[in-house]
C-alpha cells in the first residue's frame, strides 16, 4: 500500500478506521462511527483510549489531537439534549470548541478481524486463534434467470450494474447455458412473445449471478426493469453461509501448558494495573492450554466456552450466579479481570491500522494515552 504524504482529511481516516472495523459489523444496538466533527477538516494528531473521560478529553486538547478515538461511544443511548449543562454534552462542547472530532468503534471492532478480542489474545500470548462465534465473511444470494437468448446481455448487464456478479477479487461473473422454455399466454395476458392462448416455444438463457443477500430489492427492481417479459421466471437461493474469521471473541492455545494459578498471573502480568485486579474461578492447578477470551462483558457466552472444550475462560463483568452456576455444571475455569483492562489492549491495534496507512504525513502522531479510564480506584483486601 502507498502512503499517502499529503494530510487526510478526518473523512479519510475514518475511511481507514472503517475498512478496518466496518461499521456493518456492529450489533443493531449500538452506536458507532463520528460523533462530532467536521469530515473535510485535516487530521495529523490523534489520541487513541478506551473512553471519552474528562481527563481523555482534556489530553486531546492539550495535545492538540484533530481526533479523539475510542472504544466505548460517549453517546450509546438516546439523549434530547447535548447542552453543556450535562456532563456528556459538556465534553462534546469542549471538543467542538477546541477542533477536536470524536469517533467510536464499538461492537464493529469487537466483530473485526484483527478486533478487539484478537488484541487481548495477542497480550496473554496465544496462538492459532479463532473467533469464539464466527460470521460468514460474505451472506449471498443465487439468482437463476431465465431470458430469451436476444436480450440476455442487456438483462446480465442491469444485474451487475445492481451489485450482482461479485466473487471477492473478481467482477462482472456469471454462468450461461442455453435450453428450450415454453409459455402459454391466457387472457389479460400482454405477452412480448406469441399470442395469448397459444403455446410458444423460445430458446432462452439460464442466466446464474451472486449477488449481496441485503441487495436483493435492489437486483430484483434491476431484473424486472431489464427483462423482456411482464413476469420473468426466476429463482433465488440462499447460499450457505460458511464462518470467517471475523465474529465475537477468540479462542486459541497457550504456547505451553499452565496450571491456572500461573496462567492467572499470566493474565495479571499482560494487562494494566486497576484496583478490580484479576481473578480466577476453578481448581488452582487444574492445567490450562486452550483458552478463549473476550473483551469486555461476555457471561453471555459461558455456554459457547463450554461447548468448545476451553480449559480457561478471560473476560470481564463476571457476575457471581452466572460465574457459580457454570462451575457447577462443569465449564472452564474462569479468570475475571476489569472491562477497561480487557480492552485497552485494541488502542495499540487502533494506532497500528492509522500509522500503517498514515505515517508518511509529516507531523503524524497517534497517540494512546495511559489514561486508565476504568473507573474503579480504591481496593480493600
Amino acid at each position: 500500500m502507498t502512503r499517502p504524504t499529503t494530510t487526510p482529511t478526518l473523512a479519510s481516516v475514518i475511511a481507514a478506521l472503517e475498512q478496518a472495523y466496518p461499521p456493518a459489523l456492529a450489533e443493531s444496538w449500538d452506536s458507532v462511527g463520528l460523533v462530532a466533527g467536521d469530515p473535510a477538516d485535516e487530521v495529523r494528531k490523534v489520541v487513541v483510549a478506551v473512553d471519552a473521560t474528562a481527563a481523555v478529553v482534556d489530553e486531546a486538547l492539550a495535545t492538540g489531537a484533530q481526533l479523539l478515538l475510542v472504544h466505548h461511544p460517549l453517546l450509546l443511548r438516546g439523549v434530547d439534549t447535548v447542552g453543556a449543562h450535562t456532563p456528556k454534552g459538556a465534553l462534546l462542547h469542549r471538543l467542538i470548541r477546541g477542533g477536536c472530532a470524536l469517533y467510536s468503534a464499538h461492537t464493529n471492532a469487537d466483530r473485526a478481524d484483527p478486533g478487539v478480542s484478537d488484541a487481548l489474545a495477542g497480550a496473554l500470548g496465544l496462538v492459532d486463534t479463532r473467533p469464539l462465534i464466527p460470521i460468514p465473511d460474505t451472506v449471498t444470494d443465487k439468482w437463476v434467470v431465465m431470458v430469451p437468448t436476444t436480450d440476455t446481455a442487456r438483462v446480465r448487464e442491469a444485474l451487475f450494474a445492481a451489485g450482482a456478479g461479485e466473487l471477492g477479487d473478481y467482477r462482472e461473473c456469471s454462468w450461461t447455458v442455453t435450453g428450450d422454455g415454453q409459455f402459454r399466454p391466457l387472457p389479460g395476458a400482454n405477452p412480448a412473445l406469441g399470442a395469448v392462448g397459444e403455446v410458444e416455444a423460445v430458446r432462452e438463457d439460464r442466466l446464474e449471478v451472486i449477488a449481496p443477500r441485503k441487495a436483493r430489492a435492489r437486483i430484483l427492481s434491476a431484473l424486472r426493469a431489464a427483462h423482456p417479459y411482464e413476469e420473468p421466471a426466476f429463482d433465488v437461493f440462499e447460499t450457505a453461509d460458511f464462518p470467517g474469521s471475523r465474529g465475537l471473541g477468540r479462542i486459541g492455545a497457550l504456547p505451553q501448558p499452565q496450571t491456572l494459578r500461573e496462567f492467572t498471573a499470566r493474565v495479571a502480568a499482560a494487562l494494566p494495573r486497576t484496583e478490580w485486579g484479576v481473578r480466577a474461578a476453578g481448581d488452582p492447578d487444574r492445567a490450562v492450554r486452550t483458552v478463549a477470551v473476550c473483551g469486555g462483558s461476555g457471561d453471555s457466552l459461558l455456554d459457547t466456552v463450554t461447548a468448545l472444550g476451553a480449559d480457561v475462560y478471560v473476560t470481564a463483568d463476571l457476575r457471581h450466579h452466572p460465574a457459580d452456576e457454570h462451575l457447577r455444571r462443569g465449564g472452564p475455569a474462569l479468570v475475571d479481570v476489569a472491562h477497561w483492562a480487557s480492552e485497552q489492549p485494541w488502542c495499540a491495534q487502533a494506532k497500528g491500522v492509522l500509522d500503517d496507512r498514515f505515517s508518511g504525513v509529516d507531523g503524524w502522531d497517534v497517540r494512546v494515552t495511559e489514561l486508565r479510564t476504568d473507573p474503579w480506584t480504591v481496593a480493600c483486601h
